[in-house]
C-alpha cells in the first residue's frame, strides 16, 4: 500500500528533517497526506554564553552551561533564531495525528530526534523513520518500517556535547589569560593542531644531507619501437658490492643512519671520478628478473577516503567536500555521506556489476561479487558506503548535474563501478646491468619496468596520491626486450646530486589520514576540526600545505606542559573507545565523566570504585580536568610564548602578532622587529632573524611641525606606516578636555625610508577643503578605508588617485559631480595576476583587486583570498580550490526586508475603529517603551559580552 493511500485512512503526518532541500526532495516521495519540515538543524543546544542561561542557574552552571554538581545535567535552551522555526513545528504538530522523526540516521541525527521529542512535546504517536539514500523507495520503505527512538545513541552524543562543552569552557580561558585573548581550545582541534606543529617542529630540526649516484642510459642496438625501446634508463645501485646510498638511509639530522655499514655515501668529486672510469667500460646485462603484477580494486568511499581523494583529484577542501556531497545526498543523488562503513548492498551490488557489463563489457566482471566488509574501529553507523542511490546507477550524463557537484558524483560513481570489476594484470621487470671501472671497481646498474596486459578496474578509476611525485598505478614502464649476457651500450653516464628533504606538511587529505589511522575524532567531524583551525588562525595555507602559525606554537608549548595528558595521542583515542562503550551501553555516562573533570578523589566527588563500576576500565587516562584549570600559578606566560632562534635571539608571541627580540626590554642594545604572519615558523633562520633586526625600525623622527611645534614622526604600524604628531607631556589622553594626536596614513606610492616632513604635514593636513557648489555646500576631499573619494553632504564619489585628494580642483570636483552616480561597481581593475584555465567552469581564473582585498574570479564567482594567501605566491590549484569553497557553500542568502504596507481593513468603520485603537495604543507603547528601552540596551550589551567571551568548541 502507498504511503499516501495509508495516510487517507489514518490522517494526517508529520515528518520532520534537518534540512529544507531535504524536506522538499522527501515531499515529493510521500504525497499531499504528509507535512515534511525541517528543523534546519539543532533547535536547541548547550547556551552559547550567560546571557543565553535561564536566570535561575547561577555561579558555574550559567558559565558551562552543566551542572557539574548534579550528575552533570546539561542546561538545553532553544537556539535564538530558531525560536520562529519551534513555533511553526508545534502548529503543524497541532494539526497532525503521527509524527516521524526523520533526521538522519547517526549520533547527531538520533540527538536532533530527542531534542524535538523534549520541545515539541508531542500528544500523539511518534515513530522513527531512518533511510541511507534519498529515493522513492526507500522513503517509501521507512515510511512503513519505522523503529523506536535509540536511547544509546543519544546518551553517548549527549556525553560527547558535555565533554566537548568542558574541555572548551575549562582550557580555552587558560589560554586567554597566558597567551591571547579569543583563543579556543578543543578535544580534536587541539590535538589536530598539536600535529602540525610537531611536523614543522620536525622540519625546524632537520638537517639535510647531499648524496650522489650517476645514471645510465644504455643502447641495445636495435632500432626499436613503442613495445621494445632501443634504450633504457638504470640508476647505480652498488659499487664493489656496497649498496650506493639514498635519500632513505639518512636521518633527520643528515647523518648516514646506524644500520647503513654496508652502504657507500658518494660525495661530488666521487661520484664524477667513477663516471669518469666507466666511459669507456663494457656493460652487459648480468639478469631479468620477471614477476607477475596484480592490482585489486580499491573499497568504496567513506567518509574519510572521499575527502582525500576528492582533495588530490579536485582540489576540493574537507569542508567544501561535505557540503557537495551533503547537497548530492538531499537530492537524492548519492547515499549518506557521513559513514564509517565500505560495505555495498545487495542491490547497489547488482547495480554495479549490472553496469560494468553495459560500459565495459563482461571481460571485466568477476566470477563473483566483490564485498569490503571491513570497517574502521568503533564505526559508529550502519550505513553502507558511500555510492550513487537506486537500484540502478544514473551515469554522471544521466543525472543532468554540473559543476562541482557533477565532479563530485563523478568521482563517487568511477570508484563505486569500479570496486565490482576485475583485478588489475600485468607484468613488473628488473633488469640489472654491469660494468668494470677504468680503476677496476665493478658498478651495477638497475631499471625497473611495469607492463599492464589486462588494465581490469583501472579502466574505470585510478586512486590519487598525497605525493605529487609519486607514479599512479595505471602508468607503464616499457622496458627493452634483453636477456642476461646481452652487451649493451653505455650512450650516456651522467652525475646527478640530490639533498634529502624534510618531511612534506601535512595537507587537509594527509591531515584526515592521520587522524584516522590514530583514531582520534570521528570521520564525521574532520571537515569541521580543520575548518576550526584555519579559522582559529592556528593553521594557514600555502598552496595545498597547512602552515601551523607562531600563534599554534604557544598554544601547543602551553597544553604539552601544562596540559600534557589532554593532547596525548593515545588519551584522545581511549576517550574515543569511552565513548563508544558508551553508546553500545557497557559503560555509563555519569562515572566516567565525573572521572574526566574530577578526577580521583572522596566518595561522592569522583569515587574511585565508581567509574570502574560503570565498566570504564582502570580509570588511567582519566581525571582532574576541574584542577588542571585551577592552579595556573606554575604557568609562566612569558616562558610559554617565547621561542630561541639563535645567537640569542628569540621569537615572542605576543597578543598583537610574533615578535623577535634581542635582550630585554629598556636594556642597552635591546632589538625588536616585528614577523611577518604568514611566514612559516621553519622559514624563521637565524640569516633571517639577524635581517629583519637589521631593518631600521621604531620611530623615524621627520621634524618640527613649524604651527604647533610639535615633534612630527614616521611609524611602521599594525595596519601600515603612517605619521602622527608627539603631543607635549601633560596633554590630556582621557576626558573632556582629551587632545588626540593627528595622524595619516601613508599613500600607497610613500615608504618610510622617503616620506618627508613636508609630505607628513600634507598628509595630516587631510580632508582638505576643495571648495563649495552653487548652494553653499562644502566639498571636501578625504582619504578613507576603501580609498581616496570626495564628500558632499551625504554625496561621496570615488578619486582615481590618492595625488588627486591635493590637486583636485573645485572646477574638476564640481563636473565629477555633475555625472550620475554610479551604483555598484566601478570600472574594473586590470588583473593582478592570471592563473590559467578553471578545471570546473573552462573559463580563465585571475586576481583582482576589489573593495575587500584581492580575490580569485573566474567571471561567474568569486573567492577572496584568505590572510595566509597572497598575489604573489597563489598557485593555479590554490585559486581554483577558493572557487570550488566558494561554489559549495552557494549563493548567500539575503534578509527578507519586512513589508512596510499594513492589510487594508475590510470596512470604512472597522477603519476608523482600528485609527483609533491604533492611535491609543501607539501611545501607551510609546511611554512602554521609554521605560523598558534601558533594560534592554543593558540586555543586548550583557548578551554581547557573553558571545565575546564564549569560546569554540570541537
Amino acid at each position: 500500500m502507498s504511503p499516501t493511500s495509508e495516510t487517507a485512512q489514518g490522517g494526517r503526518r508529520l515528518v520532520i528533517v534537518e534540512s529544507p532541500a531535504k524536506a522538499k526532495t522527501i515531499k515529493g516521495y510521500l504525497g499531499p497526506g504528509y507535512v515534511v519540515e525541517a528543523s534546519v538543524g539543532h533547535i536547541r543546544d548547550l547556551p552559547n554564553g550567560a546571557a543565553e542561561v535561564p536566570e535561575k542557574y547561577t555561579g558555574e552552571v550559567r558559565r558551562l552551561g552543566v551542572d557539574v554538581n548534579n550528575d552533570f545535567q546539561p542546561i538545553y535552551v532553544v537556539n535564538a533564531d530558531k525560536k520562529a522555526q519551534v513555533k511553526k513545528l508545534k502548529d503543524l504538530l497541532k494539526d497532525s495525528d503521527e509524527l516521524f522523526l526523520a533526521t538522519d540516521e547517526d549520533r547527531e541525527g538520533e540527538a536532533i530526534a530527542w531534542h524535538l521529542l523534549e520541545v515539541l512535546k508531542p500528544k500523539v504517536p511518534v515513530k522513527r523513520m531512518v533511510f541511507h539514500e534519498i529515493t522513492k523507495d526507500a522513503i517509501q520503505g521507512a515510511v512503513a518500517n519505522p523503529r523506536e527512538l535509540n536511547k544509546r545513541m543519544v546518551d553517548a552524543q549527549e556525553t560527547r556535547r558535555i565533554l566537548d562543552r568542558l574541555y572548551g569552557y575549562e582550557v580555552s580561558p587558560v589560554l586567554w589569560k597566558k597567551v591571547m585573548p579569543r583563543l579556543s581550545a578543543g578535544r580534536v582541534q587541539s590535538v589536530a593542531t598539536r600535529l602540525v606543529v610537531e611536523r614543522e617542529r620536525e622540519r625546524i630540526a632537520f638537517r639535510s644531507a647531499e648524496y650522489w649516484d650517476l645514471t645510465g642510459t644504455f643502447g641495445t642496438g636495435r632500432k626499436g619501437d613503442a613495445s621494445d625501446p632501443s634504450q633504457l634508463i638504470a640508476r647505480l645501485t652498488t659499487v664493489d658490492g656496497k649498496r650506493v646510498a639514498q635519500g632513505r638511509d639518512f636521518d633527520s639530522l643528515g647523518q648516514l643512519k646506524a644500520n647503513s655499514a654496508n652502504t657507500l655515501h658518494l660525495d661530488e668529486a666521487g661520484a664524477r671520478a667513477l663516471a669518469a672510469a666507466l666511459e669507456n667500460a663494457q656493460f652487459a646485462v648480468r639478469s631479468v628478473e620477471s614477476k607477475p603484477y596484480r592490482r585489486s580494486p580499491y573499497a568504496p568511499f567513506r567518509t574519510t577516503t572521499l575527502q582525500q581523494e576528492a582533495s588530490r583529484k579536485l582540489g576540493f577542501g574537507a569542508k567544501a567536500t561535505m557540503q557537495i556531497a551533503q547537497k548530492l545526498y538531499e537530492n537524492g543523488h548519492i547515499t549518506y555521506m557521513r559513514t564509517d562503513s565500505t560495505t555495498l548492498s545487495d542491490t547497489a551490488i547488482t547495480a554495479a556489476r549490472t553496469q560494468v557489463t553495459q560500459l565495459y563489457g563482461a571481460d571485466y566482471l568477476p566470477d563473483k561479487p566483490r564485498t569490503y566488509a571491513g570497517k574502521v574501529k568503533n564505526a559508529q553507523e550502519a550505513h553502507e558506503a558511500i555510492r550513487p542511490s537506486g537500484d540502478r546507477f544514473r551515469t554522471p550524463a544521466e543525472t543532468g548535474l554540473t559543476g562541482d557537484m557533477f565532479r563530485l558524483y563523478e568521482l563517487i560513481w568511477k570508484r563505486t563501478v569500479a570496486s565490482q570489476m576485475k583485478d588489475a594484470t600485468g607484468n613488473s621487470v628488473t633488469v640489472k646491468i654491469g660494468g668494470t671501472a677504468a680503476d677496476g671497481r665493478d658498478a651495477e646498474f638497475s631499471a625497473s619496468g611495469k607492463t599492464i596486459t589486462f588494465h581490469g578496474f583501472l579502466k574505470a578509476y585510478v586512486e590519487g596520491a598525497d605525493d605529487p611525485n609519486a607514479e599512479l598505478d595505471d602508468r607503464e614502464r616499457r622496458l627493452p626486450q634483453v636477456a642476461e649476457g646481452d652487451a649493451l651500450s653505455a650512450d650516456e653516464i651522467s652525475v646527478d646530486g640530490h639533498a634529502t628533504k624534510p618531511p612534506a606538511r601535512y595537507t587537509e587529505a594527509s591531515l584526515v589520514k592521520e587522524l584516522e589511522e590514530r583514531e582520534i575524532g570521528r570521520p564525521s567531524t574532520y571537515a569541521s576540526i580543520i575548518g576550526t583551525i584555519l579559522d582559529r588562525g592556528y593553521v594557514f595555507k600555502k598552496g595545498t600545505a597547512l602552515v601551523p602559525s607562531f600563534l599554534s606554537f604557544a598554544v601547543v608549548n602551553l597544553l604539552e606542559k601544562h596540559f600534557g595528558r589532554l593532547v596525548d595521542y593515545d588519551f584522545t583515542a581511549k576517550m574515543e573507545d569511552d565513548l563508544d562503550r558508551i553508546a553500545r551501553g557497557e559503560a555509563q555516562a555519569v562515572p566516567w565523566l565525573r572521572r574526566f573533570y574530577f578526577g580521583e578523589g572522596p566518595e561522592g566527588t569522583a569515587g574511585a570504585g565508581g567509574a570502574a563500576d560503570a565498566g570504564n576500565g582502570d580509570g588511567d587516562h582519566l581525571g582532574g580536568l576541574k584542577e588542571l584549570v585551577t592552579d595556573l600559578g606554575a604557568i609562566d606566560a612569558r616562558e610559554i610564548s617565547s621561542f630561541p632562534v639563535g645567537n640569542d635571539i628569540k621569537l615572542r608571541v605576543g597578543r598583537y602578532g610574533p615578535y623577535i627580540e634581542r635582550g630585554e626590554k629598556d636594556s642597552e642594545g635591546h632589538q625588536r622587529a616585528d614577523v611577518p604572519d604568514d611566514l612559516a615558523p621553519d622559514e624563521l633562520t637565524v640569516e633571517l632573524a639577524e635581517e629583519l633586526l637589521a631593518k631600521p625600525s621604531g620611530d623615524f623622527a621627520l621634524g618640527k611641525d613649524p604651527v604647533s611645534g610639535n615633534e612630527i614622526v614616521a611609524k611602521d604600524g599594525r595596519y601600515g606606516p603612517y605619521v602622527t604628531e608627539v603631543l607635549p607631556e601633560g596633554t590630556p589622553k582621557t576626558g573632556k578636555n582629551a587632545v588626540k594626536p593627528r595622524t595619516a596614513s601613508l599613500f600607497k606610492s610613500m615608504s618610510l625610508d622617503t616620506v618627508t616632513l613636508e609630505d607628513a604635514l600634507k598628509l595630516m593636513s587631510l580632508p582638505r577643503v576643495v571648495g563649495t557648489d552653487a548652494e553653499g555646500v562644502e566639498i571636501t576631499a578625504q582619504n578613507g578605508r576603501y580609498g581616496p573619494y570626495l564628500k558632499k553632504g551625504t554625496d561621496s564619489r570615488s578619486l582615481e588617485s590618492e595625488e588627486q585628494l591635493f590637486t583636485i580642483t573645485l572646477d574638476e570636483a564640481l563636473a565629477i559631480y555633475a555625472q550620475p552616480k554610479v551604483r555598484g561597481r566601478a570600472a574594473a581593475k586590470p588583473p593582478l595576476k592570471e592563473l590559467g584555465e578553471d578545471p570546473v567552469s573552462g573559463k580563465p581564473v585571475v586576481v583582482k583587486d576589489g573593495r575587500f582585498g584581492p580575490y580569485v574570479t573566474d567571471g561567474e564567482t568569486n573567492a577572496t583570498l584568505r590572510a595566509a594567501d597572497s598575489v604573489e605566491e597563489i598557485t593555479p590549484e590554490r585559486g581554483f580550490e577558493l572557487l570550488a569553497e566558494k561554489r559549495a557553500k552557494g549563493p548567500a542568502k539575503k534578509t527578507a526586508k519586512k513589508a512596510a504596507k499594513k492589510a487594508p481593513a475590510k470596512k470604512t468603520a472597522a477603519k476608523k475603529t482600528a485609527a483609533k485603537k491604533t492611535a491609543a495604543t501607539k501611545t501607551a507603547a510609546k511611554k512602554t517603551a521609554a521605560k523598558k528601552a534601558p533594560a534592554k540596551k543593558a540586555t543586548a550589551a550583557a548578551a554581547k559580552k557573553a558571545a565575546a567571551s564564549a569560546p569554540v568548541e570541537d
